[in-house]
């Protein structure tokens, strides 16, 4: 495994909104999602702007709506002073359903080589799961994100160098130059999972399943759902763009390289509460968006990548299982592997395999081939055994 594993600065919140609710939070969605930056009023929430990079850009951002929910996971300032106050003015019913986490998280960024996809999440969530640690996972068109929870910072760092991994002081990263096995990696959070962390992957695959199980998780697939992975398209910015054109001088701003038909389009598809979009802004990647393939007009020209490609997602509704779970998405990715290569070893469906977690959910994100596999795999597996 040829990767890298660079921390993102900042601490950051998952919020979940019911989509009975989306069109009630949309403006704080739009608010964190469109460009800052501009001169700071007095009236406006100290320290705003926290979680941005010097051009303005976040650090890490994503907005995601999917037909179980939608969800948001952005800096712990953006949650407190641009979504709590909103969601304090609905009505106290409705409130409740609205969840941002209690603790805060981490995001590191992997950027990875010469790995097939559904091994890639495979090793990168093992050593983790392994650790007892409870993670989130988001591929996009660039770079893999994984979130945990900041009290596990010191775990992950343990699980890590334990991995094989080792400390680069001059990127700042864990690097990892050989393969390695996976093996248990000792706890050294402060607050020990309730239960021991799995001996091996083996087990933690069967109590994943088991858990899904006994909530009575289902996968399911949307009927004519299809998405396409792409990036928006950066641009050289124009004089009149970056040097002003009312004779004042503009301090520099990420969005002079982005294309603006990009944000009009996402504006657009937010606005008619898409049935998936998946946006993630990061510090060092332009946007990359997992988008249902009958939106693409909205954004013309503005983005790039194979917009013929046909991916569908398979979903599982975790809004029963506690937010401290842990393997999920190991678990239930390298069964995938194992299982679809069993099937077919000679058609490698699992080179295209990636996953996206949200605050409440999952989804397992193939080919129109491979997913139709991967649910032929996955429903035997979660089908409920009638007791005595």
């Amino acid at each position: 495994m040829n990767a890298q594993i660079s921390f993102i600065e900042g601490q950051f919140s998952l919020i979940h909104i019911p989509l009975a609710l989306y069109s009630s939070l949309l403006q704080p969605i739009l608010q964190v999602l469109l460009p800052h930056g501009g001169p700071k009023h007095q009236s406006g929430p100290e320290g705003l702007l926290e979680g941005h990079s010097l051009d303005h850009k976040h650090g890490f951002l994503n907005i995601s709506v999917t037909p179980i929910e939608c969800s948001i996971v952005c800096h712990t300032t953006w949650a407190q002073n641009v979504f709590a106050p909103v969601i304090a003015l609905l009505p106290k019913e409705s409130s409740r359903q609205v969840q941002i986490s209690k603790e805060s998280y981490i995001v590191f960024s992997v950027s990875s080589a010469g790995m097939e996809a559904g091994q890639r999440v495979m090793d990168l969530t093992a050593p983790l799961a392994m650790a007892g640690i409870p993670i989130f996972f988001i591929t996009t068109y660039y770079t893999d994100f994984i979130l945990v929870p900041s009290k596990d910072r010191q775990t992950v760092g343990s699980a890590l160098l334990a991995r094989g991994f080792e400390f680069s002081e001059n990127d700042s990263a864990y690097v990892a130059p050989t393969p390695t096995t996976h093996s248990r990696i000792p706890s050294t959070s402060s607050d020990p999972p309730s239960t021991p962390p799995p001996t091996n992957v083996a087990e933690l695959q069967l109590r994943t399943f088991s858990q899904l199980k006994k909530r009575h998780v289902v996968p399911f697939v949307e009927p004519g759902l299809h998405l396409v992975q792409c990036s928006g398209k950066e641009i050289l910015p124009q004089d009149e763009y970056r040097n002003g054109t009312n004779g004042s001088a503009q301090q520099s701003s990420w969005m002079e390289n982005i294309d603006p038909k990009l944000y009009v389009g996402l504006v657009s598809a937010l606005a008619q509460q898409p049935r998936f979009l998946s946006l993630t802004l990061a510090q060092d990647d332009a946007p990359s968006l997992l988008v249902d393939k009958s939106l693409l007009w909205l954004f013309g020209n503005s983005i790039a990548g194979d917009t013929e490609g046909d991916l569908v997602p398979i979903f599982l509704d975790l809004v029963d299982l506690p937010l401290e779970s842990t393997g999920i998405v190991c678990g239930v990715a390298g069964k995938l592997v194992d299982e679809m290569r069993m099937q077919d070893p000679a058609a490698n469906l699992s080179s295209e395999l990636s996953y996206l977690s949200t605050a409440r959910a999952g989804a397992v994100i193939l080919g129109s081939e491979g997913s139709a596999r991967a649910l032929e795999a996955l429903l035997p597996l979660l089908e409920k055994v009638e007791g005595p």
